[in-house]
Parts: C-alpha cells; sequence; structure tokens
C-alpha cells in the first residue's frame, strides 16, 4: 500500500503498476489531504468565504470538492463568496495587512509537508501584529492515519511505500510501529521510477525474508530525523488533537490545533452561522477507496457520474486522488491492474 497520491500517480504514470506481475496487488491508502478533509469542515469553509466582509484564501484543489449545495468554486461563481486560490499561505498574509477591514481566512489543508509553511506564516503574523488574519484548520498526520488502518488487528497490505515529502520532515521513527507492533514493513521512497522501483524490491525482500524494518531509500532527500527546524515550529505553534478523517472517523492525535498563544488566529471565532449537516454523496465510495478496501472501478459512480469534469467525491477532484489517477490513466485502472 502506497500512503501518498504522488506515489499513486506516479506509480501509473511511470507503467510501474501495469508492469508488475499479478502476485503483487497495489493498494492506495489515505494519502491525499484534499480527499482525507471531512464534509463538515468543506461547509464550513464555504461558510466562510460567503459571510459578508471575509475572503477565504485556499489551494487550487480544494475549491472544487463537492459540498452540500455546491462547492468553493461555484458559491464565487455565484457571486455569493469571496474566495481566492493561493499557492501559499504568505499570500493569504500579504492581503491581510494590505486590507486591514477585511478579515482574511487560511484554509489550512495539508499534510506534515504543508504545515510548516503556516506554522512560519502565524508566527510572522503575531510577531508583526497583524489582527485580521485567521486560520482554518485541516492539517492531518500520516501515521495515525496508517495506524488506523490496522483496527481489527488485521494488517491491510503486507507492506507499506511511505511518503517522501511527509518523511522530509518527520524522519523514519515515527513509522516505526509498523514492524514493531504489528510485523509490517515500510520503505520510504522517492518519486522516480528507480526510486519506486528500488523501494517495491526492498519491501518484497523484508517480506519473503519475514524481517520487517522501515528501511529510507529516498536518503538524498530524506535525513533519518527529517527536518528538525519544521518541526520545532509545527510544535510552537500547533498542538495535537483528536480529528475527524473523510472515510476513516475520528482519529487520537491525528490532526492539528493552534496552541493558547496563537488561539486568535482560530477561524472557528468568526462562525456566527449553522454548518450544515454533511454527509457523503450518495454512491460515492471515496472513504473506502481511502481506507484501501475497495478500487475506483468497484464504484457505480466512476466514469459514470464522476469524472474530473464533474466529480462527484473528493478522491476525483485533486491530482493526488486515486480516482483521478484510475480516470487519468485509462484502461489499465479498470483492466485489472493491480
Amino acid at each position: 500500500m502506497e500512503v501518498c497520491g504522488t506515489h499513486t500517480a506516479a506509480l501509473f504514470r511511470t507503467g510501474i503498476r501495469a508492469a508488475l506481475p499479478g502476485t503483487i496487488r497495489c493498494l492506495s491508502g489515505p494519502g491525499c489531504p484534499v480527499c482525507v478533509t471531512p464534509p463538515e469542515t468543506v461547509e464550513t469553509a464555504i461558510g466562510l468565504a460567503r459571510r459578508k466582509g471575509t475572503v477565504l484564501f485556499s489551494f487550487g484543489d480544494m475549491l472544487r470538492v463537492p459540498g452540500r449545495d455546491g462547492s468553493l468554486e461555484t458559491a464565487r461563481a455565484s457571486g455569493a463568496a469571496r474566495v481566492r486560490m493561493m499557492l501559499g499561505p504568505v499570500e493569504a498574509l500579504e492581503h491581510a495587512v494590505r486590507a486591514p477591514r477585511e478579515e482574511v481566512v487560511m484554509f489550512g489543508v495539508g499534510f506534515e509537508t504543508t504545515i510548516p509553511a503556516f506554522a512560519a506564516v502565524l508566527r510572522r503574523a503575531a510577531a508583526a501584529g497583524v489582527g485580521n488574519l485567521f486560520l482554518l484548520p485541516a492539517f492531518r498526520l500520516i501515521p495515525p492515519a496508517i495506524e488506523a488502518l490496522f483496527s481489527g488487528g488485521k494488517a491491510p497490505a503486507d507492506g507499506f511505500l511511505l511518503p517522501g515529502h511527509v518523511s522530509a520532515v518527520i524522519g523514519a521513527r515515527p513509522y516505526a510501529f509498523l514492524p514493531g507492533r504489528y510485523g509490517v514493513p515500510g520503505v520510504i521512497a522517492g518519486f522516480e521510477p528507480v526510486d519506486l522501483l528500488e523501494a517495491i524490491l526492498a519491501l518484497l525482500g523484508m517480506i519473503e525474508r519475514r524481517e520487517p524494518a522501515i528501511v529510507n531509500r529516498y536518503a538524498r532527500f530524506v535525513p533519518a530525523e527529517g527536518n528538525p527546524r519544521a518541526r520545532a515550529l509545527m510544535d510552537e505553534v500547533f498542538a495535537p488533537c483528536d480529528s475527524r478523517w473523510r472515510g476513516m472517523g475520528d482519529l487520537p492525535a491525528s490532526g492539528l490545533r493552534l496552541r493558547d498563544a496563537f488561539a486568535r488566529f482560530d477561524a472557528a471565532r468568526l462562525v456566527d452561522f449553522e454548518v450544515p449537516p454533511a454527509g457523503e454523496p450518495a454512491g460515492c465510495i471515496c472513504g473506502e477507496v481511502l481506507r484501501g478496501s475497495r478500487t475506483p472501478a468497484e464504484c457505480p459512480l466512476f466514469r459514470r457520474r464522476c469524472t474530473p469534469a464533474a466529480p462527484v467525491g473528493p478522491c476525483m477532484v485533486s491530482a493526488e486522488g486515486t480516482c483521478s489517477a484510475f480516470y487519468q490513466y485509462g484502461d489499465c485502472a479498470i483492466g485489472g491492474c493491480g
């Protein structure tokens, strides 16, 4: 199982997934931050964007995630919401400084790779006394999600391709529970064809020898200890908290909240509206896809009602979404390539 959406796309794009023998099955896990953001958070973001005097900054993929009555993109197109696409959170800070009478909300979506950038912006805003910048946090942590896949005591896979980008921040140690507690190996992998092949070979060797361990095959970018400076910045601004994942429910210590020293930036202070009840779209199996229990080809909506041009569920929205990868790379995805 790969738990990185970029790995999912790379395994398809490079042809590796199709070239693997039939004895090897690839599963895609919860590796897309857009996909795992729960419906109620999407509805909160839409509500904030509709709020008078408020502008919401978001990464592009989140704009198209369907909500109960449309998306951030359709709300913006109707003129009912003020939404700006951002490449990074510093853009929201710069807008807040230029427009002090507006309340500027950053929609903070991402895994450990993205979180330090938001922490840096909030620390900068605090130092400058910026009072009109807010954060709607939808951050998720990868190791607790991987461990949640073992609920019921059954391993979802014989081995894991571990995310290179996330591991560049957190290092290898947080994955030690895989061999230590569950007897399952993991390999931190890069994204080039040789990286992926080398990682798969290392996994197969450990499985065959029954010698599970965590192996770093992306050492040119992933130090054993990760990035201590980035982690310290995250720890300064955020604290772990229980968090809800789409398709996986409430997972202990799998999200982040603002620490008390930065609580004034919490966008929850602006929620003066009722967040409508939200659930999964009818017929969508995105939650099961995220758990690796089903594939997009098993979804009755896949390639029929649900396409990248008209997504029903978030797994079809992001380039890191499993459904998007299965759709983009065609017949191989449907024809049983893993």
